[in-house]
């Protein structure tokens, strides 16, 4: 192939990149994460925060789940988890960067809320994301807590 060929063929390739799309969530590895629109609350204490799930399996199921009111555990000190009631389907892969805000499914079963970013050699499934996470850490404390989910 010349040299032109080649340039073509990149070109060609990142105007129909369907990773280029604006719904798509960046860092996507390509596991059909895009937002749906749909809209979840989280209500820790006072404050409320809305996230924005993606369209995908295993967001549809949790929301089955909704509203839940669940205790949260702290662990490293960049993440709060509990353990769902039943298994959610999955399609995991590692993020590479874990942000703040990042709502993920560890294994089928293990829901987390991250609340700073971070580098993952972990595999997660994405759920969705917190839109604003001015003041989430705070909410969060560091120790265990209670946390609302319901949708909007």
């Amino acid at each position: 192939m010349n040299p032109l060929s080649i340039l073509g063929f990149l070109v060609a390739s990142i105007l129909s990149c369907t990773a280029c799309n604006k719904d798509t969530v960046p860092g996507d590895s390509g596991s059909n994460i895009h937002s749906t629109g749909s809209k979840m609350k989280i209500k820790i204490g006072t404050k409320v925060f809305t996230v924005t799930l993606y369209d995908n399996a295993s967001s549809k199921a949790f929301k089955n789940l909704l509203p839940i009111t669940v205790n949260m555990m702290e662990l490293n000190s960049n993440e709060k988890y509990v353990d769902l009631p039943g298994e959610l389907p999955t399609a995991a892969a590692n993020p590479g960067t874990i942000e703040a805000g990042d709502l993920m499914l560890y294994g089928s079963s293990t829901f987390v809320l991250f609340y700073k970013t971070f580098s993952t050699s972990y595999a997660y499934t994405k759920l969705g994301r917190i839109d604003d996470i001015a003041g989430l850490a705070a909410a969060l404390g560091s120790g265990n807590v209670l946390v609302t989910y319901e949708l909007e």
